[in-house]
């Protein structure tokens, strides 16, 4: 589908940023040229008064550069051909850059404050806004370095941030559309088609389309590697110029959480696995025969569960009513205001996502397609909009920013409670046994396979740190190794699937993708909290985890919700929800 073919409703309204795209050219040329103002504060931070006023200036600078770039980047994912929509992107992360170049001399400066004159500050009344800053920047001190490596830095992230963007420019742009022959029609096959396509119940056409699409990456292996392994090679040097002692430390230590989080994870679900594997050797038993490409396809058959946009929306809205009237009616809010960009259309960005602007509200982007993904899909970025929107209201610009250590919480909570809200509203086997299967490849993609992903991360970048560069060999051996080790010997591990890391975006966001697997062992204890003590639980969600914004480490703010991921009790929940779906599906005939 061409853009100009997908109806105004279900297009982004973006003047809740900029009115009109010259307005953005007003507020581009206005924060250009006062950028230059923060030099006059340089090696005068020892004074609280110019401190205090440097940090509101950052912050109202930052505001403005913020909507800038979201704007022009969601333009951009509209249509990533367009070139004048990638210019405006380029021109929008060239000041970004530009503006974290000038303010580089800040972190070095209060970095050489003594203890004493940050916790000054920090007492302050003024700096009220910004006590977990200076903790931060307290904490932090040992991995700061001069003003001359600062700005060096800065003004490098155009470029050692760029892998992500050659990749989306691979993956959105340059792959082409084979088709694919299904139910007597051939499918172009995209990123929204294949998912769709895995679900199809004829065997020969899930083969089909899990051929052609991995050999669509298998023909750019060598480029995607090289690309990858630049990108593990940039984070180990970053990491050790700071002095961490490896790239997984230093981005644990960014999110200001125990290092311990991601082992005991790690270890949580791996000793999980045979209860993976039992439910994997369960599909073999159903279906006869079970390739990787047949691990997506629903078990229950003659269930038709699929619906258009309109009717999956009031069905979110539905299941999301154990939040509360508010919450309900601010989603409503959001589809009237045109803030959800829904169809798939030729060059837009693939997947979905919730962005936004401090003060301007959130945006989400779908791809829907009609499929029972999709309409979790909904619930899962409204919860990202809705995190970012009860933050940004009850917080500060500098403390609403949630880190991304959480930023999985709220919107897989909202799945869950979407699937509790569906089991509850039918007591038909066949829909009961669909339902729990989607609930068991929640699971099994969100904490099994984002664990499996996270191990594959540690391996590259330890393999770079012990100077062992990856490759495509290298890379696609680990990765097979792990595909084996997580699902068993239940499934044949077919040969593209080594390829696999090849096609995941968030690689290139080192670290990342552990936090999808924490995020559904909060998920699960809080969602259950909800429905069980009700306003209790609700209130404490919304003023310990929803408005909390970035006002202190995202794992006491979890804590502080009821979910401690330093204790093994909210893992052997999520793992017991897992044994006990598990039990009911298989029960069922």
């Amino acid at each position: 589908m061409k853009r100009n073919e997908v109806r105004e409703e279900y297009k982004w309204d973006m003047s809740h940023m900029f009115a009109s795209r010259l307005d953005w050219e007003k507020s581009f040329a206005r924060v250009s040229s006062r950028l230059g103002e923060l030099k006059k504060y340089k090696g005068k931070l020892a004074n609280p008064d110019i401190t205090i006023a440097l940090l509101r200036l950052a912050d109202e600078l930052g505001n403005e550069v913020e909507k800038l770039y979201v704007y022009a980047n969601m333009c951009m994912h509209t249509d990533g051909a367009n070139a004048e929509l990638v210019a405006l992107a380029a021109r929008a992360g060239t000041l970004s850059a530009e503006f974290g170049a000038a303010l580089s001399f800040m972190d070095p400066e209060l970095t050489a404050l003594s203890d004493a004159e940050l916790d000054d500050m920090a007492a302050d009344p003024r700096f009220a806004d910004y006590e977990y800053t200076l903790a931060r920047i307290k904490k932090q001190k040992p991995h700061v370095l001069g003003e001359k490596e600062e700005l060096l830095l800065a003004r490098l992230s155009e470029v050692t941030g760029a892998f992500r963007d050659i990749f989306e420019k691979i993956d959105s742009v340059d792959l082409p559309h084979p088709t694919v022959k299904a139910d007597g029609e051939k499918v172009p096959l995209t990123h929204g088609t294949y998912s769709r396509l895995l679900q199809n119940p004829d065997r020969a056409v899930r083969k089909k389309a899990f051929t052609t699409y991995y050999s669509l990456y298998e023909e750019r292996i060598n480029t995607i590697a090289a690309c990858y392994a630049a990108s593990v090679r940039k984070n180990n040097i970053i990491s050790s110029l700071r002095g961490y002692d490896s790239a997984m430390q230093a981005s644990i230590a960014g999110d200001d959480v125990p290092e311990g989080v991601y082992d005991r994870l790690i270890d949580a679900v791996n000793g999980a696995l045979p209860s993976l594997h039992e439910y994997v050797d369960y599909r073999r038993l159903v279906l006869g025969d079970l390739h990787m490409y047949d691990m997506y396809v629903p078990l229950t058959h003659g269930v038709n569960f699929g619906m258009d946009y309109e009717k999956a929306f009031g069905v979110v809205l539905k299941a999301l009513a154990p939040l509360g009237e508010e919450y309900v009616s601010r989603l409503r809010q959001m589809k009237e205001e045109r803030r959800i960009d829904v169809m798939e259309s030729e060059g837009k960005r693939g997947g979905a996502y919730s962005w936004g602007a401090y003060g301007c509200g959130p945006y989400v982007l779908l791809n829907y397609s009609g499929t029972p993904h999709d309409l979790f899909t909904i619930a899962h970025e409204l919860g990202h909009a809705m995190h970012s929107r009860y933050s940004d209201e009850a917080q500060s610009f500098n403390k609403a920013g949630y880190s991304i250590f959480v930023a999985e919480v709220a919107s897989t909570t909202n799945e869950v409670l979407l699937l509790k809200y569906l089991l509850s509203q039918t007591k038909d086997t066949n829909i009961r046994r669909y339902l729990l299967s989607y609930y068991l490849d929640m699971f099994r993609t969100t904490l099994f396979r984002q664990t499996m992903f996270a191990e594959f991360e540690l391996a590259a970048h330890r393999a770079d740190a012990k100077g062992e560069p990856p490759t495509v060999e290298s890379l696609s051996k680990v990765y097979l190794k792990l595909n084996k080790k997580y699902y068993g010997k239940g499934v044949t591990h077919d040969r593209q699937i080594r390829y696999e890391w090849a096609r995941i975006p968030h690689f290139y966001n080192a670290f990342y993708v552990y936090k999808y697997a924490t995020g559904l062992t909060a998920a699960v204890t809080l969602a259950n909290s909800i429905l069980k003590d009700g306003e209790f639980a609700r209130e404490r969600y919304f003023n310990k985890f929803l408005r909390a914004g970035g006002c202190k480490s995202p794992y006491e703010i979890l804590k502080d919700a009821g979910v401690d991921l330093m204790t093994s009790l909210p893992y052997e929940t999520a793992m017991l929800e897992f044994r006990n779906t598990l039990s009911e599906f298989t029960s069922l005939i």
